[in-house]
């Protein structure tokens, strides 16, 4: 070992050893095998910038989230008091033999945000509070704290005795309180008012005994008919057009009141409030299909004449600094708020009162905030806007806004596709955040499919080389200059570009679209051609949602024209819906083993008859450990196949029932279109399944574990053999999320056969591929919220790119070298 002399005294001097904290550099992962990983091993620089990629269903998501995340989070939770992790979410340790070096991992997804109907932006994030604080300090006149200006906390008082005991005597004293709420007391905070038509709930003409009831889960027998015909205030037999003036009030009106009915205390209350409570207070975009239906169908939602939708009480809305009140802040586009924060800061101090050198912090770390949004592309956004109307992408941007200005560093942020939704034009902001982050001294993995997130890495990781039992094993780990030359699916692609059709389509008419207002819609005309590819585009923000859904969607312009939306939210259904059951492709192969085999098709249903007594068809069994984390163990007596054992004697084409679940649909492709397992009805299905590009499910994987890019796909299997063909418009919002480079090929080829079987496809899509392959365009623009809402160009796209008109036209032109 080489030795070094110190010059002054001559002595050999032992070289330094750095030190041990500086060996754990690397995130190790040895032994992963959750869901398809094969025994991976892997090990990821920190501090750097990792894009995992590969095909839809390689394993990217089991190993950056359900592996690596999900440890992490698992043993910070660990770290609390057990009476504190008894109020947590419980996270089962993922299946994985060593996990080294892990830090506190930041998720940061696509989920959703609430979607109860008073939460918006601004109560989601920290400028809601913010600004509460703000304006209960240099608001005038000044109404309260800052829950005078919240519309979830509602004005209440009371007055009463209490009893206490004191010196060792009882001792009664009377006492009262007051609390100031922000919330409008007509409409409780949600900004509309509702107006029911009774007709849609009760049929007049029928009496309770008949079943007049025809709300949603108001069936005759149930509980909730039981509650008004059981109530004895009411007489079932009689028609409800004859009810007297005090049984109408009863039956519509009724206060909240304790009774025994058939024997157990309930809580009588009339038909409105009760419905209103358990229906109406619920976000729509939440409800089921069919109590959606009910709702469009009986109720009209209209602002709150009081409030006028700004959820406010008048007191609240009263208190202004500098002439605005807390609504009108709340109602502004975020970049205009940000620019209005911005001002109040630097005002003059001769125009400042003693409170504004009070809350200057407060002003910095507010401006701070609304800057971060502006950055992030989300500046046309308003802190009004309900956050269950965002876009999964627009969600995850905003969850983001929380950490761009976290002091935080050496932590693990792990993103999901965080281009979805966004323009090209602003995807090189997204990598620049991306950069910032890291450059911070944080860990940063990304699954992305986009090649202008790829070539930003520092680290790529391709997973492959398919999809299901296909994928799950590391094909290439090392630099994109690496990626580009190791003939794997995603280095071949990498630098595919599609190109402009030389021919388009004729349009067999159109959908009018005329003065579209809805949110920043600038009254505009649109005509959507029939029988043709339609891409509707734009930047984030511009306005292509709220024509597509707000213009075309719940409103078709056109009689006889069924429009079908397929978007990507979840798939309402328990851990035991699968693709086999949400298909219907269960039915026909159900009552093929019966046939085979002479007995019942309730047999082979795991929800039914056939199902395990001791798993109950779940094939594992839960145990809830209270405050450490719930064990699923696979189910000792059907080992996991969830039916009797009996049922697994019988068979079709060789296979049992429990076998045909563990099938890819691509092999349940091959096994049903052959021999005795032969069912047309069945292989009909699958081929849509795999036509859309979700050939590697297992036909009983559970709904829950799907993506929002699968979960769309799914849905549009399930539509490509409706019936209707020029009649139908199907509406798809960006089809590519979640997509590889090499399925976009597919994915148009199958758009292809839509259009060319008669239907009309309209595509709200980023992406230049499925751009470049459209017969039209429609663009919006030229920017987002108030500086979009206008059409900036109709017409092909071989047209937008020769006019490079708008930003759209300008990449697109970039992306196919022209």
């Amino acid at each position: 070992m080489a030795r070094s002399t110190d010059s002054a005294t001559g002595t050999q001097t032992q070289p330094a050893v750095p030190p041990a904290a500086d060996s754990h550099e690397l995130i190790r992962v040895h032994g992963a095998r959750e869901n398809n990983l094969k025994d991976v091993s892997i090990e990821l620089p920190k501090r750097r910038l990792t894009v995992v990629t590969g095909v839809s269903g390689s394993g990217k998501s089991s190993l950056v989230f359900g592996t690596i995340a999900a440890e992490s989070q698992r043993l910070i939770n660990e770290t609390y008091s057990a009476f504190v992790q008894g109020f947590m979410p419980t996270l089962a340790r993922p299946e994985v033999d060593v996990l080294e070096g892990l830090t506190t991992a930041i998720i940061v997804d696509q989920r959703p945000m609430g979607g109860d109907t008073r939460s918006t932006v601004g109560t989601a994030t920290d400028v809601g509070a913010m600004l509460r604080i703000l304006f209960s300090r240099l608001g005038r006149p000044h109404v309260g704290s800052p829950n005078a200006f919240s519309f979830n906390v509602a004005s209440i008082s009371g007055a009463g005795a209490v009893t206490m005991e004191r010196g060792g005597r009882t001792v009664k004293e009377r006492r009262s309180f007051s609390v100031t709420g922000g919330m409008c007391p007509r409409c409780e905070g949600r900004g509309s008012v509702s107006d029911i038509d009774l007709t849609q709930l009760f049929d007049a003409s029928k009496s309770l005994a008949e079943g007049a009831l025809t709300v949603p889960g108001y069936k005759a027998g149930g509980w909730n008919y039981r509650l008004y015909s059981a109530s004895g205030l009411l007489d079932p037999d009689k028609p409800i057009r004859d009810y007297t003036k005090k049984e109408t009030r009863d039956f519509l009106h009724h206060e909240p009141v304790r009774m025994k009915i058939e024997g157990i205390n309930m809580t009588y209350e009339g038909l409105l409030p009760r419905v209103r409570k358990s229906i109406l207070a619920k976000d729509r975009e939440s409800m089921q299909p069919h109590i959606r239906e009910f709702v469009d169908r009986a109720v009209t939602f209209t602002a709150c004449p009081e409030c006028g939708g700004t959820r406010l009480s008048e007191a609240a809305r009263s208190s202004r600094i500098e002439g605005t009140s807390i609504a009108d802040a709340c109602a502004m586009q975020i970049s205009d708020l940000a620019a209005w924060v911005r001002a109040l800061g630097e005002a003059p101090s001769s125009s400042r009162d003693a409170n504004h050198a009070g809350v200057a912090p407060l002003l910095a770390a507010l401006r701070g905030v609304l800057d971060s949004f502006v950055e992030i592309g989300l500046g046309y956004l308003s802190l009004d806007r309900a956050s269950a109307t965002l876009s999964g992408g627009e969600a995850q941007r905003v969850k983001m806004v929380r950490h761009l200005g976290s002091p935080l560093t050496d932590v693990t942020y792990v993103f999901d596709e965080p281009t979805i939704g966004l323009h090209p034009h602003d995807i090189g902001r997204m990598n620049g955040l991306l950069l910032r982050l890291r450059d911070k001294g944080n860990t940063v993995l990304v699954v992305e499919h986009k090649p202008e997130v790829i070539a930003i890495a520092d680290h790529v990781v391709d997973l492959g080389p398919g999809a299901g039992s296909d994928g799950g094993t590391i094909c290439y780990e090392g630099t994109v200059a690496g990626l580009r030359g190791s003939g794997t699916l995603t280095g071949r692609h990498l630098d595919d570009r599609a190109a402009l059709k030389k021919t388009v389509r004729t349009p067999t008419g159109a959908l009018e679209i005329r003065g579209a207002s809805a949110n920043n819609l600038r009254d505009i005309d649109v005509d959507i051609p029939l029988g043709v590819l339609t891409v509707v585009t734009g930047v984030a923000g511009s306005g292509k949602s709220s024509l597509v859904h707000g213009s075309l969607v719940r409103r078709p312009p056109a009689r006889g024209m069924t429009v079908v939306p397929v978007d990507q939210s979840a798939i309402r259904g328990s851990r035991r819906s699968n693709p086999a059951t949400y298909t219907g492709l269960l039915d026909p192969i159900r009552k093929a083993f019966a046939k085979a085999n002479g007995v019942k098709p309730a047999l082979f249903s795991a929800n039914s008859e056939g199902a395990c007594p001791n798993c109950n068809g779940a094939g594992v069994v839960y145990t809830d450990l209270a405050m450490m984390a719930g064990v699923a163990t696979t189910c000792e007596e059907c080992e996991g196949k969830r039916f009797q054992a009996s049922v697994l004697e019988h068979r079709l084409g060789g296979r049992d029932i429990s076998e045909v679940f563990a099938m890819s649909v691509a092999e349940a492709g091959e096994f049903l279109g052959s021999g005795e397992a032969r069912i047309p009805a069945a292989q009909r299905i699958v081929r849509q399944m795999t036509d859309v590009g979700l050939g590697y499910l297992t036909l009983g994987q559970p709904l829950t574990t799907l993506s929002g890019g699968e979960r769309q796909r799914l849905k549009l299997a399930t539509h490509l053999g409706d019936k209707g063909g020029d009649r139908l418009v199907h509406v798809l919002d960006e089809p590519t999320t979640g997509l590889h480079l090499a399925d976009v090929e597919q994915l148009l080829a199958l758009l292809d056969r839509l259009v060319d079987s008669g239907r009309t496809v309209v595509v709200v899509e980023h992406h230049q591929a499925v751009m470049a392959h459209a017969d039209w365009i429609v663009d919006l623009g030229p920017g987002a919220g108030h500086d979009g809402g206008r059409v900036v160009f109709e017409g092909t796209p071989a047209d937008l790119v020769a006019a490079r008109s708008t930003v759209t036209g300008e990449h697109l032109a970039a992306y196919v070298g022209a």
